[in-house]
């Protein structure tokens, strides 16, 4: 981690700024929490139902398969933009999506 607190705490010279003083540290990340998203059990269900859910899109029965058969495609920030919704005013947003606009 590169964020400033970090780079205090002692692994400024993981990062080339040993010497370096406080105000001119260049930060590579940085603080923060996340709030808590509820019990392990519901996130997980929810991790491993994507995974089955990207195994159905790829064709592949397991991990496996997927790791002899996939393909990563390079796409741009327009055509990840489209791949996600768009255009609609969602009723509801139960889906565990996260997308934000």
């Amino acid at each position: 981690m590169g964020a400033v607190g970090a780079m205090e705490a002692g692994s400024k010279d993981r990062y080339g700024q040993a010497g370096a003083a406080k105000d001119k540290l260049v930060p590579e990340g940085v603080e923060g929490r996340v709030p808590c998203k509820g019990r392990l059990a519901n996130i997980v269900h929810q991790l491993t139902g994507g995974v089955r859910s990207g195994l159905g899109y790829c064709g592949c029965r397991d991990l496996a398969e997927l790791r002899r058969k996939a393909r990563f495609i390079r796409i741009s920030g327009a055509g990840l933009r489209e791949s996600h919704v768009h255009d609609i005013v969602m009723a509801a947003d139960d889906s565990g999506y996260g997308h934000n606009g």
